[in-house]
């Protein structure tokens, strides 16, 4: 396919066809029907049928990618008449490509074109839920470096902490931070939060905030009180977290938060001299 077609077809498809609406970005069938060379609507009917039978069989609702609408056209003498349409996320168009014809030049620029497309918002939803961690992992960095200051102020020490730390993780996991360390296989020399997944930086970063506030607002003076509230509420936690069916302690473990965080960095300064690429290459 020369050069010419494909940056014409990118066009297309992406500044002419592609419609948002509150942020979110569809494509009308009607509209995609005449782009992959279909004539007839019968016939695109038909390939959009096989790919809603692929979205159920990859365990995604159909409903959720295949909304059906009313376009209006417009018709001789001024006349206007109403016909269905279907709104399409980039997914459903990649499944339409899928099951379109081959040999139709637009559809197998379509097959590449929205596999790339979509890889790449997988890529973009990945990246934002690693770095969703390492803020959070940054954040309970100082929440817990802030208790450890309260601490100092309501006792005179800050020895103390360690403990404190220590049984308000064995409150939240039911389990030692040596025994959970082994359950991860956390080297000796890191601390267990460096391979904690979203949720639990978030669990122990809540209970932590607790414990900073009731222990201002209380002016307790002493390691038994702050401890035994460090413990009550990352009980709490623990109970809110096993009533919504997430056991802390069953959890796998996550990659190295370090690891995620320089690859992020690199990513970063080659997206800064790349702009318009990807930092890893698209697996199709």
């Amino acid at each position: 396919m020369k050069t010419e077609v494909i940056q014409g077809l990118t066009t297309t498809f992406e500044s002419r066809a592609k419609k948002a609406e509150n942020g979110i970005e569809y494509w009308l069938a009607r509209d995609l029907q005449h782009l992959l060379g279909y004539g007839e609507w019968r016939n695109f009917i038909a390939v959009i049928s096989k790919a809603k039978t692929a979205c159920e069989v990859s365990d995604h609702a159909a409903s959720d990618h295949f909304v059906d609408v009313n376009k209006t056209i417009s018709m001789p003498k001024s006349a206007e008449k109403e016909v269905p349409d279907i709104m399409l996320t980039r997914y459903a168009c990649y499944l339409i490509a899928q099951n379109g014809d081959p040999r139709k030049q637009a559809i197998a620029f379509a097959q590449t074109y929205f596999a790339v497309q979509t890889r790449r918002a997988e890529l973009i939803e990945q990246r934002l839920l690693e770095a969703e961690r390492v803020h959070a992992r940054h954040k309970l960095s100082a929440t817990e470096k802030e208790l450890s200051s309260v601490i100092f102020e309501q006792t005179g020490g800050t020895e103390n902490f360690a403990v404190i730390r220590s049984k308000g993780d064995h409150a939240l996991f039911g389990k030692s931070t040596q025994a959970m360390k082994a359950e991860w296989d956390v080297p000796d020399k890191r601390p267990r939060a460096d391979f904690a997944p979203t949720i639990i930086l978030k669990a122990k970063d809540f209970a932590t905030e607790i414990t900073i506030f009731n222990t201002r607002e209380h002016r307790m003076k002493s390691e038994g009180a702050i401890s035994t509230e460090h413990i009550t509420n990352n009980e709490a936690v623990r109970n809110t977290l096993l009533e919504r069916g997430i056991r802390p302690e069953s959890l796998p473990p996550a990659e190295d938060v370090k690891k995620v965080e320089r690859r992020l960095a690199s990513e970063e300064k080659r997206s800064l001299k790349n702009p318009d690429g990807l930092s890893e290459p698209i697996e199709e």
